[in-house]
């Protein structure tokens, strides 16, 4: 059984994460991140000063983007993607394999910028820049709106940005299908950490493979979180594929 669990890298979900863990007990956990971005994150982990200087070369649309993810971290309390450094950790504490199931997030980042038209990048640069003065509010009001027209809203970035829904959604959806199939070929149990915009159509591609799996949303594991000192039991929303 594939476990689909639904993250976004602002939040702080560690706790939520680790319950699934522990009700799940895979026997292996994939993450959203390739060997290179999983590098970075343990080196702005243990050493930020170096971190910071390998982020001086970056394109200005990827430094725009780091900026957003990481103001709005400040605003939950964490550091942007500690979601992952979570599970990293649980899968060394259990003698876990870890997976790494992205794409090679340079390499995409730099042939997406090179199919992007001009038109593209000047509406990304200037959504860029609007990110950085969105507040907590404003983000808690979007995921809701998200949630509710999740299928509009992936047409409207397919219609702003083409070559960002192409190769940032669809091309990596693809590539973690086909290691999450892999996976479950080997292991009982795979519990696969991702970006909860990827789970409708890492669903729909699994469906179609007839790959047998099951969802945990991040708006589920956001009110896990938010009970973790209530007595009251977890209630995930859990969608299970029908026989």
């Amino acid at each position: 059984m594939i476990t689909l669990i639904g993250t976004g890298h602002v939040f702080n979900l560690s706790e939520a994460l680790l319950n699934i863990f522990d009700e799940k007990q895979p026997d292996i956990i994939c993450i959203e991140l390739d060997k290179q971005r999983y590098n970075a994150m343990m080196l702005k982990q243990n050493n930020p000063e170096k971190y910071q200087e390998t982020l001086k070369d970056q394109h200005l649309i990827y430094k725009l983007l780091a900026r957003f993810q990481n103001g709005m971290a400040e605003e939950y309390g964490v550091q942007a993607g500690e979601e992952m450094l979570t599970a990293t950790k649980y899968a060394e504490s259990h003698q876990l394999p870890l997976a790494f199931i992205d794409m090679n997030a340079q390499a995409l980042f730099s042939r997406m910028l090179k199919e992007m038209s001009f038109r593209e990048k000047l509406r990304l640069i200037f959504s860029g820049f609007g990110g950085m003065f969105v507040n907590k509010k404003r983000v808690e009001a979007e995921l809701e709106n998200i949630e509710e027209n999740f299928d509009l809203y992936i047409k409207q970035i397919g219609k702003k940005f083409p070559t960002i829904k192409r190769v940032l959604i669809d091309e990596r959806n693809t590539f973690m299908v086909q290691h999450l199939i892999l996976a479950s070929k080997k292991y009982e149990r795979v519990n696969a950490v991702i970006g909860d915009g990827h789970i409708p159509g890492v669903s729909d591609l699994l469906n179609g493979k007839n790959v047998e799996f099951e969802t945990v949303r991040l708006s589920a594991l956001r009110t896990n979180d938010n009970m973790v000192n209530d007595s009251s039991s977890a209630n995930f929303s859990i969608r299970y594929k029908p026989p």
